[in-house]
């Protein structure tokens, strides 16, 4: 695919689909000063030819590098490939310059030739999976750390709850018991007595079950089967 207007030289861009990921490739690599060199009649022009041709490509190497193409795509690695269309090309420019391919690398800039351009695009793929791989890790324990916090505090809650509960049911049956044995004989003597023709008063019932005890928290970071647990 062509990259957006911004951009002002033929560069492409590598879609890695199966990562979601767009390496920039740039395949317009200055090659006359090579041919030129083919063509030489003496070997001093050949290797004068050939030195103007790495230089041509260190400077193209600069020129991309201050493009920065990386830099326009959110999903991208920081750097562009300089793709050069045959392992001769490669050789011939390396064995001219030989700093030219460190040089490359401190800008940003990968040549890559035929042989290595797919296999340096399955190894960026690859570095890129294992990255978002670590990332999604990173967001899966945040997460899980949230959770274990907002349900820390939510089990204070149901404590204090289970507390308020407990402390209610002991105040209604210490209620009834009261009733039963000092208020309600006199109702009943009342009625005996023929002081009321209401219906008789049914006896309250105390409540017994109480409130189940909760189990603590498993420690953040350790397995259920690792902690006990209460019922």
């Amino acid at each position: 695919m062509a990259l957006p207007g911004r951009l002002r030289t033929p560069v492409r861009a590598a879609a890695l689909s199966t990562v979601s990921l767009i390496v920039p490739v740039d395949s317009k690599a200055p090659l006359d000063a090579y041919l030129d060199a083919l063509q030489a009649t003496s070997e001093e022009q050949r290797k004068e030819h050939l030195r103007r041709y790495a230089g041509h490509v260190r400077g193209h190497v600069a020129k991309l590098a201050a493009k920065s193409y990386e830099e326009q795509f959110v999903s991208a690695p920081a750097f562009t490939v300089l793709f050069i269309p045959g392992e001769a090309f490669f050789s011939a420019a390396a064995e001219a310059d030989p700093g030219l391919i460190e040089s490359a690398v401190e800008s940003r800039v990968l040549i890559a030739t035929p042989v290595t351009l797919v296999a340096l695009l399955k190894a960026v793929a690859y570095g890129w999976r294992q990255e978002k791989l670590a990332e999604s890790a990173r967001e899966i324990s945040n997460l899980g750390k949230q959770v274990y916090e907002r349900a820390s505090v939510l089990w204070d809650h149901l404590e204090s709850l289970r507390g308020a509960l407990t402390a209610a049911v002991n105040a209604f049956n210490k209620a009834v018991g009261s009733f039963e044995t000092r208020l309600l004989p006199g109702i009943r003597r009342f009625r005996d007595l023929g002081a009321t023709a209401a219906e008789p008063i049914v006896p309250l019932e105390v409540v017994e079950p109480t409130p189940r005890m909760l189990g603590a928290l498993p420690e953040a970071g350790k397995a259920d089967g690792e902690n006990g647990s209460q019922e």
